[in-house]
This record gives structure tokens, C-alpha cells and sequence, in this order.
């Protein structure tokens, strides 16, 4: 994949078209934020600081792509990316958990995904090295030989003993054809762990044992895990295990990359990747809107969040354990049904921190029959996959597709409208039979075509339209 930097806002969109379809005002949007991002990276570094991103307000139903926009936006450009409720900051109290929590989440996010990174960097380093703790494991050396007292021979022995007596000479000689036996025989196993030889031997190996993590709630939503106060001044536990080459060298090779990288240096490249390239998108955020003149109860525990948030996306400093963060130019991205609420019933100060408006569309019949069939993973294609693991061999026609589509949109129009998820639930229902079926099944040869899928649904379009009279 071309790195996101060489990427144009076109590219951006058509690398999004692969997963999500329609929404394009919503991904032209996203599109020119990304490349904003790189373009801001060019300028004279005086300058740079003054640009900040523009934000983004997402307005439309459930299900119709925000929140995967966002997901594959943070995906294509490996950047950190966090998903918060607004809702849940008004959780408890007329408060609720510290909006800091958010930013705090962000950096735990950027630490993987930089750590992450430098990992994959000291995989091939690092799966050397496991390859000789196999070796080691599988044709142990042999120990030093002892001295006629007991103790193994050193420079002490020649100033009290006044040399090497003939027994020691002996031994020295005896010592060599025996270390060459060894490294024989570990080539010979270094050869066949590369022919993929020896994959399910077992074999003894010593493992870090992991510390525990009971953690410690803290009054502002933070936790302390108790087992990692102590943990760096304490050495590190080990125990050996049974396993098999295979797993053992996947065990192996992820200890030693762990201990190759520098976590300091982890920690400096995370900080930085989070103030520059992080993404807070801030779900159900006109759940805590209110369009109301006189405001009490719940509402002046919404309110109280957006003036939470508000220094958060304005640009402020928040402490984390890995050091302060700026928030300055992490790309907050707002959703929002927007049903009961409008942009304009939130604070004056926090809809100037949005200037970006996209509203997405609702879903028609033929954005659904293009959501089975299209992107690489459509939901037609999961459903073949999972099938053919029993040997099942499933056959939608393009009537059976074409009456699915039209019946996910009728569901949400006359119900509620709960847009592409309102697929997820037809399936399942469309195929509960013969998953339930298909392991005693001899010809599992199977057609499903428009007959088929009127049938399965028409006790309960009979019912939805029986409900349509019922006040």
C-alpha cells in the first residue's frame, strides 16, 4: 500500500470505497483532514504550530458508516485512534468520568501502535535468536568439567596447585572432541529447524513468567495497576514450559523482541505520534446537546460535559503517566444521529471547534445490494466463508440478493431505522436453518434464491405490516 503521506485526497477516498459504500461527502472530508495533516508537516516549523486541524461534525442515522469511516481513516494511516461515548461522561453524577480519561486512552493507544512498530523491526533479529534457545533447549552444552577437588578449574588453581597435573591435561583433551560432538549435533538441529523438521517436537523452555495485573480505581477514572509499581525494581520470575517448537519459537521470538527495543525511546516516538497524528472520535455527541432555554437535571450535566470537552479540543495540556500531552492538534472527529438535537443546540464555543459539517445519507436499496456484494469482506462473502469450513458450498442468486436489500430497507423504513446493521439481523435469521443444519447434512450443495428468502420472512412481514394499524 502507497504510505499514507504519498497519498492523495483521491486515493484516500478509494482506499475507504474498498470497505464503505457511499457516504462520499463524508469521505472527501476525512480525505482532505488527512492530507491537511501532511500538507502542515511541509511548512516552516514557526508556522506549523499555528495551523491546527479542522475538525469534523458527522450528522446521520446509526449505521451508515461514521464510526467505520473513522475506524478505517486511523487504519490507513497507522495512527493512534480512540472511540469514546459522550454519553458516558455524564455516566455518574452531573459530571461523570474525567474527560481527560479520552486523552489518557489515545496515548495507551499510540504506545501499541508505536511499540508495535518498532517490534515488527526486531521480529527477524529476534526469531534468530529463539532459533538458538531451541537449538540450546533441544542439545543442552556440556557443563564445565569439575577439578579433582570439586570446584571448577581457574587461575587460583594454578597458584595453589603450582600448575595442571596430568589429570587436568586429560581432561582438557577429552573436553574438545566432546564440545565438537556438540556443535555437530546443533547444526545438524539447526538444519532441520530450517527444512521445518522438527515443528512439533517438544521441547522445555524458560519463559518470563507475566506479572499480575490487579489494578487500582482511582476517583478520576484512572488505574494503577498494582503489579507494575514494584515491577522494574523487582527481577524478572521465570518458568520453564512445555511446548512445541513451533509455539515455543513464537514465544521465544516475542520475548526477545520486547527486551531488543527501548521502551524510553517507545515512549518519546508515542507521545509525539499522539499529539501529531491522533484521532478522538467522539461518538453520540448529540446525546449531550440540549435545545432547551431552561435547563435542569439531566440537562445541566450535558452541558457541564460540553464545557468539559471543550478545553480538550480547543487545545489544552493533559497529564498522563508517559508524560504531559498536547492536544493542540489531535483530529477530534463528532457523530451524531442528531435526531432530537441539532449541531446548533450545542454550545456556541464547541460548534466553532467543528467546522467541518458532513451529514451522511440513509441508506437506499441499492447501497445495500452494493454493502452484500462489494467490499472485500461483504457480509454475503463473511457468510460463504464461515459455511464452507463445514464443507458447505452456498449459492445467493442475484434475485435472493436484490429481495434481501429490499427487505432491509422496507424493516427500516417501517420500523426503526437502524441502517446497514439491519442486514447482520436478516442473515442470521436467513441462515439459522442451515447452520444449524449443515454438519448432518449430506448434499451440501445449497441455492438460496428470492423464493427462498420471501418464504423465511413472511411471517414477519406479515406481522410489521399488522403493527402499522396498531396505535
Amino acid at each position: 500500500m502507497t504510505t499514507l503521506y504519498e497519498m492523495t485526497p483521491r486515493e484516500i477516498v478509494a482506499e475507504l470505497d474498498k470497505y464503505i459504500i457511499g457516504q462520499d461527502s463524508a469521505k472527501r472530508s476525512v480525505a482532505v483532514a488527512l492530507r491537511n495533516r501532511y500538507r502542515r508537516s511541509q511548512l516552516p516549523e514557526a508556522m506549523r504550530d499555528e495551523v491546527t486541524p479542522k475538525n469534523i461534525l458527522m450528522m446521520g442515522p446509526t449505521g451508515v458508516g461514521k464510526t467505520e469511516i473513522a475506524r478505517r481513516l486511523a487504519k490507513l494511516m497507522d495512527a493512534p485512534f480512540v472511540k469514546v461515548e459522550a454519553t458516558k461522561f455524564t455516566e455518574v453524577g452531573y459530571v461523570g468520568r474525567d474527560v481527560d480519561s479520552m486523552i489518557r486512552d489515545l496515548m495507551e493507544a499510540s504506545i501499541r501502535v508505536t511499540k508495535q512498530k518498532r517490534l515488527q523491526e526486531k521480529y527477524s533479529i529476534a526469531e534468530e535468536m529463539a532459533n538458538e534457545k531451541i537449538i540450546a533447549a533441544i542439545i543442552p552444552g556440556k557443563k564445565k568439567a569439575p577439578t579433582p577437588s570439586g570446584g571448577v578449574r581457574g587461575p587460583f588453581d594454578l597458584l595453589m596447585g603450582g600448575g595442571f597435573n596430568f589429570s587436568q591435561q586429560q581432561t582438557t583433551q577429552q573436553e574438545e572432541p566432546q564440545d565438537y560432538e556438540v556443535d555437530m549435533a546443533r547444526e545438524q538441529v539447526r538444519q532441520q529447524l530450517k527444512q521445518g523438521l522438527l515443528e512439533e517436537q517438544f521441547i522445555e523452555i524458560e519463559v518470563e513468567e507475566a506479572p499480575k495485573t490487579n489494578q487500582l480505581d482511582m476517583q478520576e477514572g484512572a488505574t494503577i495497576a498494582i503489579g507494575s509499581i514494584f515491577g522494574d525494581m523487582m527481577p524478572k520470575k521465570k518458568k520453564k514450559k512445555n511446548m512445541k517448537v513451533k509455539d515455543a519459537r513464537k514465544v521465544l521470538t516475542e520475548q526477545e523482541a520486547q527486551n531488543l527495543i527501548d521502551m524510553d525511546q517507545v515512549t518519546s516516538e508515542a507521545l509525539e505520534n499522539a499529539e501529531q497524528n491522533g484521532i478522538v472520535f467522539i461518538d453520540e455527541i448529540d446525546k449531550i446537546a440540549s435545545g432547551s432555554s431552561y435547563r435542569s437535571g439531566a440537562d445541566v450535566s450535558r452541558e457541564g460535559v460540553q464545557r468539559d470537552i471543550l478545553p480538550i479540543v480547543e487545545g489544552s495540556v493533559v497529564n498522563t503517566k508517559y508524560g504531559p500531552v498536547k492536544t493542540d492538534h489531535i483530529l477530534f472527529i463528532g457523530a451524531g444521529a442528531f435526531h432530537l438535537a441539532k449541531p446548533t443546540d450545542l454550545i456556541p464555543e464547541l460548534q466553532g471547534r467543528f467546522p467541518i459539517r458532513v451529514e451522511l445519507e440513509n441508506l437506499t436499496k441499492e447501497a445495500f445490494v452494493q454493502i452484500l456484494t462489494v467490499p472485500e469482506n461483504a457480509l454475503l462473502k463473511q457468510h460463504k466463508a464461515l459455511l464452507e469450513t463445514e464443507g458447505a458450498d452456498i449459492e445467493f442468486t442475484d434475485g435472493a440478493v436484490d429481495e434481501i436489500a429490499n427487505m432491509a430497507f422496507l424493516m427500516n423504513e417501517q420500523t426503526e431505522n437502524i441502517g446497514a446493521r439491519r442486514l447482520h439481523t436478516i442473515m442470521e435469521q436467513l441462515l439459522e436453518d442451515i447452520s444449524f443444519n449443515i454438519p448432518d447434512m449430506e448434499d451440501k450443495h445449497i441455492v438460496i434464491d428470492e423464493a427462498y428468502v420471501k418464504e423465511k420472512f413472511e411471517d414477519r412481514i406479515h406481522a410489521v405490516d399488522i403493527d402499522r394499524f396498531i396505535l
